[in-house]
């Protein structure tokens, strides 16, 4: 395509109509002017040409095992995907490339908070209500009266998601016990060391459904989740805070989680980063904490692709330190 100027970019985004491009990675030089269009730049050969990576918002090969900032793909085809992802749900996917960008320039308490506008942005916009409309999150839901459990031992602290008849999605109580214990292990004189896991099956399959969209104020919202943000208290932690993750690790299950500076899986671990696919991007951290893991351009592939990731390759990634053997 010719590079376009200032006026013809305003289409290449989704008020535009054209979200998203799909380049040869070898071949493409982002245009002076500026596009809201998320860049995939692909590798059709598998020879990982040399590319300027802050051109591009992802970047595919057929190489297999690619290094970073690169995804592997089985074939082209699979391009082709995560270019209708975003075509599905324009907005959210070229909000979150945007979001990546600036957030990955920023401290991380300050990204946390544009990342938190965005998704207040998004949980008033039309592809949330679609997503709401054809979802049945209106079952209700059942919260155990402590969903954190905390046992102290000496100068370690154990925090415990324990509903685990919910699978430990992350409930407006869930959350409030998670940053409050937190906040006390920072403000404890004696620094104790804090291990964050999970009851049951799995560590946390993320935000509970039953609470999407309920809030009627959204930028009291975006100020309740920048104030009482788990991740950036878990971050404060530094060399202090390890977590434990095992089955599945959802959402704000891994986004969260994440913001740890040590963090061990299980085997059975996996990870996923539904958000795009309901209108949205990562509330509570995830394009700040999971970027800093794994960069800008895996984590929108998660995002678009909302594929799941075993412990393998987020060990291999770098989304965590080690896997744990079975017991």
């Amino acid at each position: 395509m010719t590079r376009p100027d200032h006026l013809d970019a305003d289409r290449l985004s989704a008020p535009g109509g054209q979200p998203v491009l799909l380049v040869d990675a070898a071949g493409w030089r982002r245009p002076r002017a500026p596009i809201q269009a998320v860049v995939i730049g692909v590798d059709r050969d598998g020879v990982l040409p040399a590319v300027v990576v802050d051109d591009f918002d992802l970047l595919l090969t057929v190489a297999d095992r690619a290094p970073r900032p690169w995804v592997s793909i089985r074939k082209p085809a699979d391009a082709d995907r995560l270019a209708d992802a975003v075509r599905t749900n324009p907005l959210a996917a070229t909000i979150a490339a945007q979001i990546l960008r600036l957030t990955s320039k920023l401290p991380f308490a300050d990204a946390l908070a544009v990342e938190s506008l965005a998704y207040s942005s998004l949980l008033g916009g039309s592809e949330f209500a679609r997503w709401r409309a054809h979802t049945d999150t209106h079952q209700p839901l059942s919260v155990p009266a402590e969903p954190l459990r905390i046992e102290r031992d000496g100068d370690r602290i154990t925090l415990t998601l324990d509903d685990s008849a919910n699978r430990n999605a992350m409930s407006a109580a869930m959350r409030d016990a998670l940053y409050e214990a937190l906040a006390n292990a920072l403000d404890d004189p004696g620094r104790p060391m804090v291990r964050l896991q999970g009851a049951g099956k799995c560590f946390s399959t993320g935000g509970a459904l039953a609470e999407f969209g309920t809030a009627r104020d959204l930028a009291e919202a975006h100020a309740v989740r920048t104030l009482h943000s788990c991740a950036r208290a878990l971050d404060a932690l530094a060399a202090r805070a390890e977590v434990r993750l095992h089955g599945a690790c959802v959402g704000s299950g891994i986004e969260v989680a994440a913001a740890a500076h040590r963090r061990i899986a299980g085997a059975d671990a996996w990870f996923q980063l539904p958000e795009v696919t309901m209108g949205l991007i990562p509330g509570a951290g995830g394009t700040v904490t999971v970027a800093r893991a794994i960069g800008r351009h895996r984590t929108l592939w998660m995002l678009l692709s909302a594929r799941r990731v075993g412990a393998a390759q987020a060990l291999d990634w770098g989304l965590v330190h080690a896997i744990e053997p079975a017991a």
